[in-house]
């Protein structure tokens, strides 16, 4: 059995969101509890960016795709776990190369972000001679230990190099303590149907010797 390793935020009143902006910030309402009635419930309200999410191409490009357009097996499957720790702003083609990103990877980068609470606005995030050199290689994801894969870029270069090319994204990890090396992913968003993005829950199965999950369907 292989052991599971969670990377996901949790998602609470008060969370670190994008630009610490109140209005990105969830709220839990109770709409019944056992005064009220005979069951507690509660509403939750959500940003579709909050904690741990998915982009859909939507996000960025007038009429790109949507969330439930994205086949799930597409955030199913081996993935590998790269350090940064060395990098202080964007990472680029050159921080990328000692590592061999081979096509069809998903690559999950892990940075000082990892080590810092709350949002932090000078974080690390993929630039855009990076993402060209993800794409050029073909891999098939990208995910990042920041609310965002990319900061500072008016043209939203990052984004728009990983999406032309069927690159899926991945963001707001939680990688602290994760040790850099290939893993199985599990990182399906909530089923939304028109949105740009949607909160997910993701793990990462941690295969031991002759352990195999296969390829996803």
């Amino acid at each position: 059995m292989p052991r599971v390793i969670d990377i996901s935020a949790p998602i609470y009143e008060g969370m670190p969101v994008y630009k610490n902006k109140p209005e990105k910030q969830p709220r839990f309402q109770v709409t019944s509890d056992f005064t009220t009635g005979s069951a507690h419930e509660t509403r939750v309200s959500l940003d579709a960016h909050t904690g741990t999410h998915v982009d859909a191409p939507l996000h960025m490009i007038p009429g790109g795709p949507t969330l439930e357009t994205i086949p799930v097996t597409r955030w199913l499957g081996p993935c590998r776990v790269i350090h940064l720790p060395a990098v202080e702003g964007g990472i680029t083609q050159a921080d990328l190369e000692p590592h061999g990103i081979r096509a069809g990877e998903f690559i999950l980068l892990k940075t000082r972000n990892s080590d810092v609470e709350g949002f932090d606005p000078a974080f690390v995030y993929l630039a855009e001679d990076g993402a060209r050199h993800m794409a050029e290689t073909g891999v098939r994801g990208v995910g990042i230990d920041a609310l965002g894969i990319e900061r500072a870029q008016p043209g939203h270069e990052t984004h728009r190099l990983l999406f032309e090319q069927g690159i899926v994204i991945l963001e707001g990890l939680r990688l602290a303590g994760v040790e850099p090396k290939s893993y199985w992913l599990v990182a399906a968003p909530l089923r939304l149907v028109g949105s740009d993005a949607g909160p997910a829950r993701a793990l990462l199965l941690d295969l031991g010797p002759g352990e195999s999950l296969g390829d996803p369907v």
